[in-house]
This record gives structure tokens, C-alpha cells and sequence, in this order.
């Protein structure tokens, strides 16, 4: 069976007119997204139907499938948080309890919004040096599970590149019957060769989720579900999906997602090789650097994944993050407090390689501990902050807006995170302490991207603040 970029690129160059949406009619004058548009279209005939797929879509879903190994694979167009949304959903009630870590990614805390859940959270630690969000261990499952838990939701790779041992964790997990979900979202390249980690799905997880278009050549929001076993009911994964998703599912993200799976299917080996050769130059060729540190395999497993740091604590996550942008035109993908970072794939060019590789090097050369700002703040640890409500409660309740200076003892009526990567700091129903507050004012000082924090003038002043929840 033909793909399904092929049937439409057959349906672009045949005499059939389109009386039917979308609106552009695939007229190539419509707008200047022409290219896009020659292969727009909505569910007409031979053409399937992602909420009930039996024809090309399904054949493509099967070979996403085998190349994955899963049982079975479900294109997902809303991107990972349609995904993440749809798999909680799929294995918990309303009302349940959920085991996670802290730094899942927000579709989990709007997934827990939307089914009222309770979550259960695991520890969630810092490698002390660079302080890097560790993994989740399977001795904290294990010690965390009980009959009050209907599933586990882990995320492996984590946003830094380094993984959990889900087989592990899956075991202990199916001890209990409890499904395991793992957010996999920058895992998609995984199991594609033996250079790099095997994938979650190869290590037994229940759903596992997979965003494309972080490190394979797919559109952004691309991205695939996978289901494994017998744990997982299928009927709820696909009615979930067809909830979350559009009822009106884009085809050339759907052709983007097929062309992505064929060229892996024909190619992986020679793209992970590349983003392999990659990753090895930038280490090697930064390697006698003595300020500015590329971290190494001992640090992040995922190859895709370099973070640049400053070895002497000189020089912030945001200070390298700018240097690199406004001087060297190279845009990262996000600053944190001790690290910049930065996504290689194997569609990267050798040049843009060879520029990082440059501006790393004469950033080292001219690093001086007193021109750049640092951070004088102890290492960062993961506080958990009291819950006071739900995160439906608090998200529902009457909000008011109270500057940082009066929010101490105060309960968030919002999200307050840092992005990338989405992990909240606060979610709503929970309590701003004392030490929580001094993070922010320390992350606003370090001009990191915290969302959820509001500004507010007052007499020409521009002060800051967050959405409360409105005392009574």
C-alpha cells in the first residue's frame, strides 16, 4: 500500500476538484504557505480517518508500530500533551491516585486538573554539581507503591538527557498489576540503534509517548502513542484520543509523522551515526577547555542532549544561552541556573556543529570571574510545597492577584514554572513558602523564563506578582 504523503502528493497532481474544506481549496496562490497547502485536506474518500482508522492511516500506525515494537501505535497531532493527556486518562478515574515525579511536564498537572486526581509524588532530586534533575529510581517506586495507586507515570529521558531504568521499574509496577505510562517525549531516536539507549516501549512500559519532532525529522506537534500488554484498555486510549485530539487532524502532519517513520525505517542507523559523530566531535573538540565544560556520558545518556556550563561557576545558564544567541546566532533550546542546552540530530550540518564547537571555545578563552554575573544562591533542591487543595480546587477557585512581597503564606491559584522545561514550581492549590519565594525572585534576578508570574504597575512602578487564590 502506497504511503500516505505519496496518496496525497497523487491526489495534488490529479483533476479532482476539491468542493470540500479546508478553505485554502488547494489553490497554490491562496497564501504563501503554498507548499503546505498542495496537501492539506480534510477526511474525504480513500483517504481514512484517525478516529476510526482502517485504511492508510492504520497501515502507517502499524509500521510506526513494528518499528518501535509495540503492540500497538497511534499517530497523535496534538503533539506529546495530547498524548500524555489521553494516557492518564486512559488508565485512571476520576478521583484516582496516580504515582509521579515532580518533574513531569504540565500536561500531567492538566491531566490531573481534568479528572480531578490526586498525585502521589516520588522524590525528585538534583545532581549537586550542575544540578541536573535526576531520573527516577526504581527503589523510590518500590517504596512508593501501594493498593491506593492506579498507575505510575515516570519520564525517561527527562528533559537533560538522562534515563530511568524502566525495565526495573517496569517489573515492579506489574507486580501490583499498575500500569506503567512513560513520558518518552525526547526519547523518540532510542532503540533506533544500538548507539544509543533502548527505547521504553523495548523495556516494557504499558503507554509510552513519543514527540517526533524534538530529535527526528517530523513537524512540530508530531508525535506517536504506543500501547503495550494487557493492562491498558484500548477502547479508553483510542476514545481519549479522540477527545484530545482535533476532529479535524491535519494530513500534513500525518504525512509528516509517515515520512518520518520511512526514513527511519530506511535510515535510522545512518541518522543516529551522524548525530553519534556529532555529539563526540563537539566533546572532543571542546575537551581542553578550562571555564566552559561540555558535560560528558557520565553526566546525560542521551547523545541528542549538550549541555554547556560554566566549570569555574563564573558564568550562568543564561549568560552562555546569551552570549551564544546574540553574539554567535545560535539559538539553544533553553538557560537553567548552571547550564545552557542545546538538541543535536542527525539532520544537523557539519558547519552549524563547527560554529558551536568555535563560540564554545573563545567563550573559555574570555571567561572572567568578574565580568559575568553569577549565581551566589546555595544549589537547588526540589521543595514540594504543601497542598491545600486539589489542583482542580485551586485552579477553579476565585483568584485575586498579590505581589511578590505579600505572597509568602499565600496559595497559588496558577501554574508558576520555569520554561523549558514546564516542570511547576507551584501548581494551583499549593502554598508559596518562604524558601519557594526566594527561588523566584532569584530566577526573575537571573532573567530565567518563569511563567505565571504577572506584572503589575502601580504609581509608573512596575512590581511583579502571581494569581492567588482570593482569600475569604
Amino acid at each position: 500500500m502506497p504511503d500516505l504523503y505519496q496518496e496525497l502528493d497523487r491526489l495534488a497532481d490529479s483533476d479532482m476538484y476539491p468542493f470540500h474544506m479546508p478553505g485554502h481549496k488547494r489553490n497554490l496562490e491562496s497564501t504563501p504557505l503554498k507548499g503546505a497547502f498542495r496537501c492539506d485536506i480534510t477526511e474525504i474518500d480513500d483517504f481514512d480517518n484517525l478516529h476510526a482508522a482502517n485504511g492508510i492511516i492504520l497501515e502507517g500506525q502499524k509500521r510506526a508500530a513494528k518499528l518501535y515494537g509495540s503492540d500497538e501505535t497511534f499517530y497523535v497531532v496534538n503533539g506529546s500533551t495530547a498524548g500524555v493527556l489521553s494516557a492518564v486518562s486512559s488508565v485512571a478515574s476520576y478521583g484516582d491516585t496516580i504515582l509521579a515525579s515532580r518533574g513531569s511536564h504540565r500536561s500531567l498537572y492538566n491531566a490531573a486538573y481534568l479528572k480531578n486526581l490526586n498525585i502521589k509524588y516520588l522524590p525528585y532530586s538534583f545532581e549537586t554539581e550542575y544540578e541536573i534533575p535526576t531520573a527516577t529510581r526504581p527503589e523510590d517506586i518500590k517504596e512508593a507503591l501501594d493498593d491506593s495507586i492506579s498507575a505510575v507515570f515516570i519520564t525517561s529521558p527527562t528533559y537533560e538527557g538522562k534515563c530511568a531504568d524502566v525495565r526495573a521499574i517496569a517489573e515492579l509496577c506489574h507486580q501490583k498489576k499498575i500500569p506503567l505510562i512513560v513520558d518518552a517525549a525526547h526519547g523518540a531516536h532510542f532503540g533506533l540503534s544500538k548507539l544509543v539507549p533502548e527505547n521504553a516501549v523495548a523495556q516494557g512500559a504499558d503507554i509510552v509517548i513519543h514527540s517526533l519532532h524534538k530529535t527526528l525529522p517530523s513537524m512540530t506537534q508530531t508525535a506517536l502513542l504506543h500501547v503495550n500488554g494487557e493492562l491498558v484498555d484500548r477502547n479508553r486510549v483510542k476514545r481519549s484520543l479522540s477527545i484530545y485530539q482535533s476532529s479535524s487532524p491535519s494530513y500534513v502532519l500525518m504525512s509528516s509523522i509517515d515520512l518520518c517513520i520511512k526514513e527511519m525505517e530506511e535510515k535510522g542507523d545512518e541518522f543516529i551515526e551522524r548525530l553519534v559523530y556529532f555529539r563526540n566531535k563537539i566533546q572532543e573538540e571542546t575537551k581542553y577547555c578550562q571555564n566552559v565544560k561540555v558535560l560528558g556520558k557520565e553526566y546525560i545518556d542521551d547523545p541528542s542532549k549538550v549541555l554547556i556550563c560554566s566549570d569555574v561557576c563564573t558564568m550562568t545558564g543564561q549568560n552562555i544561552y546569551d552570549i551564544l544567541r546574540e553574539e554567535y546566532a545560535l539559538q539553544l533550546e533553553m538557560a537553567a541556573e548552571k547550564y545552557a542546552l542545546a538538541i543535536i540530530t542527525g539532520w544537523d550540518r557539519e558547519d552549524g556543529i563547527d560554529r558551536l564547537i568555535k563560540a564554545i571555545c573563545e567563550i573559555d578563552a574570555r571567561v572572567s570571574s568578574s565580568f559575568y554575573k553569577k549565581s551566589d544562591r546555595a544549589n537547588r533542591c526540589c521543595i514540594i510545597p504543601e497542598k491545600v487543595y486539589s489542583i482542580a480546587q485551586g485552579w477553579d477557585m476565585e483568584k485575586e492577584l498579590v505581589l511578590i512581597e505579600e505572597v509568602v503564606g499565600r496559595v497559588s491559584g496558577e501554574f508558576v514554572n520555569l520554561y523549558p522545561p514546564g516542570i511547576p514550581i507551584l501548581a494551583p492549590g499549593e502554598r508559596f513558602s518562604e524558601e519557594i519565594v526566594e527561588n523566584l525572585k532569584g530566577y526573575l534576578q537571573e532573567g530565567l523564563n518563569l511563567q505565571g508570574v504577572q506584572k503589575i504597575e502601580k504609581q509608573g512602578i512596575i512590581k511583579r506578582g502571581f494569581i492567588c487564590v482570593k482569600q475569604k
